[in-house]
């Protein structure tokens, strides 16, 4: 039996938005169709075509005849996503802490996440995908599938923001570590007042890293 491989203008498009995303490339730099094609062993034909579906997604603007130049992320994003997320995981917790029982499971599950994120320190792509664990988990314990779905939608802006304060500021990982520690904390305390202040620090912190 075959096994089904996947097309060139696929495998150019993940990977690109891979390296977009986790901060192997940044804002700024441009990007050769002729050199990710050579990279990839592919045409340049399928690599326009991925770039294309990144421009699409706003993560990528189109120089004719020279290739692509990777978008910075923009100020106004990262106020767009800071105050979305503060909304979505704020409401979570709060509906968390009606349940004793659902409040600890959660701290528990994030403790655990946590003692992740501290074995990959050294790891700053692999941190950037525990942190987003970390918060996604709050969202999704909460149970609320409207809130978890338009939480999945803002992942790529979530871990490029992150790989790319992690990245700016190595020792930004310790101070997160600690303020994750205090966010579980919270909820396993059902305290979501303290969540709330601790969340908008913990965020806006980063973002000011990022943001520099």
């Amino acid at each position: 039996m075959a096994i089904e491989q996947t097309p060139a203008s696929e495998r150019a498009y993940r990977d690109t938005k891979t390296k977009i995303l986790v901060g192997a490339v940044k804002g700024g730099q441009l990007l050769s169709e002729v050199e990710v094609a050579a990279e990839l062993g592919v045409s340049r034909t399928p690599v326009h075509e991925a770039f294309l579906r990144l421009a699409a997604e706003d993560l990528l603007d189109l120089l004719p005849r020279r290739g692509a130049v990777v978008v910075p992320i923009p100020p106004h994003e990262a106020t767009d996503l800071l105050e979305m997320r503060l909304a979505l995981e704020g409401s979570a917790v709060r509906r968390l802490c009606r349940s004793a029982a659902a409040a600890q499971a959660a701290s528990a599950e994030l403790a655990r996440l946590i003692d992740g994120q501290r074995a990959a320190a050294a790891d700053l792509v692999r941190f950037a995908e525990l942190d987003d664990a970390f918060h996604r988990h709050i969202v999704d314990a909460a149970g609320n599938r409207i809130s978890q779905r338009f939480y999945c939608s803002l992942g790529d802006r979530q871990r490029r923001m992150m790989a790319d304060a992690v990245q700016a500021d190595r020792t930004l990982v310790d101070r997160l570590i600690t303020e994750h520690a205090q966010l579980a904390h919270a909820i396993g305390t059902r305290d979501a007042t303290a969540f709330d202040a601790r969340l908008l620090a913990h965020l806006e912190s980063t973002y000011e890293v990022v943001l520099r």
